[in-house]
Parts: C-alpha cells; sequence; structure tokens
C-alpha cells in the first residue's frame, strides 16, 4: 500500500511538471542554470506586447541586452554573463518562441519581434541599452535599432545581418562556386513536417549543427547540448523556431522601408566557414559600422572564443 502511494505520488509530480512545463529537477531548468552563473543571476519573466517572454538578468552598469539564436537559447550566452556583469546589467532573453518564453502562433517577422524587446526595455525600465544579437537574435536587435532607436546606444551583430534580398537567391542545391548551403533555410520552410519529423529528436538536429559549425566541437559541452535539445524537443518549440524563418519574405519587406541604422554598430564574424555574412549586408543597413573576425571560431563565437567576445564588446560598448 505505501509503494502504491509513492508511485502514485511520483506520477502526480510528474504530471504537475508537464501542466505547468517546468524542466525535471536535473539542474537544467531556467533557474538553476541562472543561478549556477557568478553575477547574482536570476531568471524572470515578463508579460509584453500581447506575449510572455523568459529573460535572465544580473550583474551592474548600464543595461546590455543578449539575444540569441536558433538552434539555442539564452544560454549560449553562459560564457561571457559573468564577465560582462562585471560591467553592465546584463539581460538575456530567450525570443518570442524560444526556450522559456511564449510560443504563439503568430508573430515571427523580426519587426514584431523587436516591438517584443522594446516593451521589455520598457517593462524593466532599462531606458537606452547596449543590444547585441547572434544568428537570429542579431536580425532581432537590428529591427529594434531600426524601429526603436531611443531604445538602443550601440549595436553589436555576431556574425548574421538582418534578412535582405540575397536569402532570395539561395540556391537548394549546393553551388559548387562555394556559396553556402543553408539547406535547414527552406527546411525550416515546411509548415507541419518538421515537427513530425523532429519533435523528440531534436538532438539530432542540434549535434548536426554544431558538428558543422563549430570550429571546436568541445566548447559546447554536454550540458549545454542537453539544454538546447530539450528546448527544442517538443511539436511547439519546433513550430515556434521554424516562424522565425518562414517570416524572412515579410522582414525582407519591412527592411526595406527601415533607413540605414545610424548608431556605432559593431559586427563579429566567424573566421571558419565558408563565407561571412555581415561584409557585403552591413553597408546597404548601417552608416556607421565596423566588422571584426574572431580568429579561432565558427558560427557560436560567444561559446567558441568567449574571451575575445567579450573583450570587443567591452571595448565597444566602453
Amino acid at each position: 500500500m505505501r509503494l502504491s502511494l509513492r508511485l502514485k505520488a511520483g506520477v502526480l509530480v510528474l504530471a504537475l511538471l508537464a501542466a505547468t512545463g517546468a524542466a525535471p529537477v536535473d539542474g537544467l531548468s531556467d533557474a538553476a542554470l541562472a543561478r549556477s552563473l557568478p553575477g547574482d543571476f536570476r531568471s524572470a519573466h515578463a508579460e509584453v506586447n500581447g506575449t510572455r517572454l523568459h529573460y535572465v538578468a544580473g550583474g551592474r552598469g548600464e543595461p546590455l541586452v543578449l539575444l540569441p539564436g536558433w538552434p539555442q537559447t539564452w544560454w549560449q550566452y553562459r560564457k561571457v554573463m559573468p564577465e560582462l556583469a562585471k560591467n553592465y546589467r546584463v539581460i538575456a532573453v530567450d525570443l518570442r518562441g524560444m526556450g522559456g518564453s511564449a510560443k504563439p502562433d503568430s508573430g515571427y517577422d523580426k519587426k514584431t519581434m523587436a516591438a517584443d524587446i522594446h516593451g521589455l526595455i520598457a517593462k524593466l525600465g532599462l531606458g537606452q541599452v547596449n543590444l547585441t544579437g547572434h544568428d537570429i537574435g542579431a536580425m532581432v536587435a537590428h529591427s529594434v535599432a531600426a524601429n526603436h532607436p531611443a531604445d538602443v546606444r550601440r549595436l553589436a551583430l555576431l556574425d548574421v545581418p538582418h534578412p535582405d534580398e540575397s536569402l532570395q537567391r539561395l540556391t537548394l542545391l549546393p553551388d559548387p562556386g562555394g556559396s553556402p548551403h543553408l539547406w535547414w533555410f527552406a527546411f525550416n520552410q515546411v509548415r507541419g513536417l518538421p515537427e513530425q519529423l523532429v519533435a523528440g529528436r531534436s538532438r539530432v538536429m542540434l549535434d548536426w549543427m554544431l558538428g558543422r559549425m563549430l570550429k571546436d566541437q568541445a566548447s559546447v559541452d554536454e550540458k549545454a547540448r542537453r539544454v538546447f535539445a530539450r528546448a527544442y524537443d517538443s511539436a511547439d518549440a519546433i513550430r515556434g523556431g521554424n516562424g522565425w524563418y518562414q517570416t524572412f519574405n515579410q522582414d525582407i519587406a519591412d527592411a526595406k522601408n527601415y533607413a540605414r541604422v545610424t548608431i556605432p554598430l559593431l559586427g563579429l564574424t566567424n573566421d571558419s566557414l565558408e563565407y561571412d555574412g555581415l561584409s557585403p549586408v552591413l553597408p546597404k543597413q548601417a552608416t556607421n559600422f565596423r566588422v571584426v573576425t574572431v580568429a579561432g571560431s565558427g558560427h557560436y563565437l560567444a561559446e567558441e572564443q568567449p574571451r575575445t567576445v567579450v573583450d570587443e564588446l567591452r571595448r565597444f560598448f566602453g
């Protein structure tokens, strides 16, 4: 009888965790991960722009907002957050559709996602911020600067610019001339099928992406891979992440109405892949920019070369 009651209690606990979306007690919840970082970081949520965003904040000083990319979460900044927190109030945000944030049916165009960040900046009373984005987060960061210029003091983009018409010229087949073969841009356009193929198996996709785009595989360790795989393992999470790609045509159309960003802009790019995505695009999107190549890094700059990223951001933001 006593064993039966314990089993029932265990089932009830698991059911409650599933119902609330809480992570199992294994140290990989957002709250536990935040507490594990030096700098008194804490996990929290805010209701903004009709959605719910998760963020992790810590440190003191001028606000520095960090926006991550696919297929990761705020945890991709784990190596740089403690050092940056010595000089800045650091706020790492899960984008709409990512990690601990809500995964609504719509709103994945970068202009709407920029409005999310604009709302969070206002909600937290941050005033003007230093803003950094990587990958999809870089697209959103640029959109914040373009649509809400009073929010941003300086802008740093890691390895990726805002979508422009060059994305519409990517080829389905590998280009013998060496242009990047970003096949997942097309895969993520498909509605409904990726959820069925990847749900419960996101680790396979994650390891493939890291295998292709990391120079040092050990720079994203087993714990981090488990965190990221869990974040994209559900059908809703896959649908949300794919939504960022399915809106690229809208992003390109929106950008045609943007003036070039005039605030200081720093671009950090890899030195190990077959392309530099920033240098060809930034002259059309900004007036006051500088591109720095991060030696010894693939696409995931903050994980492969955190010391260089911290030094460059400190130098740039002041």
